[in-house]
């Protein structure tokens, strides 16, 4: 298979915009650590080589698209993100439920799916929800749970619904992302290890400087990965309100190395589970690690903790409870809202996700071992 080049993905960007004007220096040299990982160590077979290719070149179009409305809209980043809230933790705690509940509240906005793909021109408020670009992500997601049901019982999101905001750092080619479809061993520990975030979560902001033009709203956004960056993320962002979901680490293992599992084999007929293990304990080990320290430095109150079991025993009194962390009016219109969501939305509602330890090289016990500290310095329920 032939090698693709940091060129070979500037022109195509250039090809599909008509721009020639990405110049974030810091971010090609990313995609070229990242593109020698694609070449020397992903196994690709031919079909996911070119949808990952792809998914490189429309990164770099995107962020070509949104420089170049910037330069000729200039003012937008003189509007400020005010106290935007960020909910992260671990993979699989709870995010998506948290974020969802936030966003169903009417006066917050957040990042849509739809919005990855085909952010320009930024949404007026009657487009958030409706219009070509909508349609066209709705049926993207229509298919995958026709064709790829188990995916979606891991993890399903609409075309209007709250998505990672990883995607706004993908176009910088410093994100989780990437290594979630390969094994690129060179490239995630560039990321963990060497990466400055700084550039990444700049380019972060200005994106969202483009998307609330026209749409009002509270930034309310949410990423798992955001405690391998929160220097990164509080320096960018420096009102920002933090919310940490947390979940017996047995589980959150389980239930990441699962949905790894089956991402991974759209991309490549070769997969190690064992070190899809390996690394997502290590992985998890330095995001409680930044985390604590983050914690250490700027107060321990900086950031408000959600258990997952709360969170589906009393999904509206957890996000109550948010609210009242940051003295934000709690409205009757927003409870409504989220009420109406949790009635329509039940978990399994796509299916049973179904995992076992054992088939990554790990159990319960070695888990909980591992992880006891954190276990027991957040309280996390766990089972026995």
């Amino acid at each position: 298979m032939p090698k693709t080049t940091v060129q070979d993905v500037l022109a195509a960007a250039r090809a599909q915009t008509g721009l020639d004007n990405y110049s974030d220096a810091y971010a090609l040299g990313a995609l070229e650590r990242l593109l020698d990982g694609y070449n020397t160590e992903a196994r690709f077979t031919e079909r996911g080589h070119g949808m990952a290719v792809k998914a490189l070149v429309d990164a770099a179009a995107t962020r070509m698209k949104i420089d170049d409305y910037l330069s000729r809209h200039p003012e937008l980043l003189d509007r400020p993100i005010d106290k935007p809230m960020f909910v992260f933790g671990l993979p699989r705690t709870g995010t998506t439920l948290t974020i969802n509940l936030l966003a169903a509240d009417p006066a917050r906005r957040s990042f849509l799916r739809w919005e990855i793909a085909d952010p320009l021109p930024p949404a007026t408020p009657g487009e958030l929800h409706a219009g070509p670009r909508y349609e066209a992500c709705q049926a993207q997601c229509e298919m995958a749970i026709q064709y790829m049901p188990h995916i979606a019982a891991i993890h399903m999101e609409w075309a209007d619904s709250p998505t990672e905001c990883q995607f706004l750092m993908t176009p910088s080619f410093v994100s989780q992302v990437y290594e979630s479809q390969a094994y690129i061993p060179s490239y995630r520990h560039w990321f963990l290890h060497e990466a400055d975030y700084h550039p990444a979560f700049a380019a972060h902001k200005r994106t969202l400087q483009v998307l609330q033009a026209n749409t009002g709203g509270r930034w309310t956004l949410k990423n798992p990965w955001h405690p391998l960056f929160l220097d990164a993320l509080w320096d960018t962002y420096p009102d920002a309100q933090l919310v940490m979901t947390h979940r017996d680490p047995a589980e959150v293992l389980g239930s990441a190395c699962s949905l790894i599992k089956a991402v991974r084999p759209i991309y490549t007929d070769h997969e190690d589970l064992h070190a899809i293990g390996r690394d997502f304990v290590d992985t998890f080990e330095i995001m409680i690690q930044r985390m604590i320290a983050f914690r250490e430095k700027h107060g321990w109150d900086v950031i408000h903790d959600v258990q997952y079991a709360d969170t589906l025993q009393d999904p509206i009194g957890v996000v109550r409870g948010i609210y009242a962390k940051f003295d934000e009016p709690f409205t009757a219109e927003a409870e409504a809202a989220m009420t109406a969501y949790m009635a329509d939305n039940q978990q399994g509602k796509h299916g049973k996700h179904s995992y076992r330890l054992e088939d990554y090289g790990l159990s319960k016990d070695m888990v909980h071992e591992r992880f006891a500290d954190y276990i027991a310095r957040f309280r996390i329920p766990v089972k026995a």
